[in-house]
């Protein structure tokens, strides 16, 4: 029988979204490394849309920097590899069975800073998926302006069982 915890996630379709809830069960990051809030749109094989609510309570704030806080331009990267680990694992034969890990960005540009209160809208597309690693294109955006972008890269390993 099927629990809330082991029946197995779809991507969401129409309107529906995948809930803070759901993103745990697919990515191993917690907090205070958890970047993703919702996801809004996944294209399997192809793009993924998502939400990180950007708060005066993330711990970052407190050295970066007291007086005028900035998320740093590496966890805007995180996040945009974060929700490409999500699509991947809808994209992935056996997504239970591997781990995604950041092997390698390019061509990273950091367009304008985020700030408590910002919401970071974090798009990602496969430019090539393979059986053993992908690379995608991925930016992040708040009020429809380019904060972040770059080409990432992820390796697919094998889980210990």
């Amino acid at each position: 029988m099927w629990s809330r915890d082991t029946m197995p996630l779809k991507p969401p379709t129409n309107n529906e979204t995948l809930d803070i809830e759901k993103i745990l069960r697919i990515l191993p990051h917690r907090y205070p490394f958890l970047m993703v809030d919702r996801v809004l749109e996944v294209e399997v094989g192809k793009r993924i849309v998502a939400l990180k609510n950007v708060t005066y309570n993330e711990f970052f704030f407190q050295g970066h920097f007291p007086k005028y806080h900035v998320m740093p331009g590496v966890l805007i990267i995180e996040a945009i590899a974060q929700v490409g680990g999500i699509l991947s694992h809808f994209s992935l034969d056996e997504p239970e069975k591997q781990l995604s890990f950041l092997s390698k960005v390019d061509k990273v540009k950091f367009r304008k800073p985020v700030f408590p209160g910002d919401q970071l809208r974090l798009e990602a597309e496969f430019i090539r998926m393979k059986q053993k690693y992908c690379i995608m294109q991925g930016r992040a955006l708040v009020n429809g302006d380019v904060v972040a972008e770059g080409e990432m890269m992820a390796t697919f390993v094998r889980r210990e069982e």
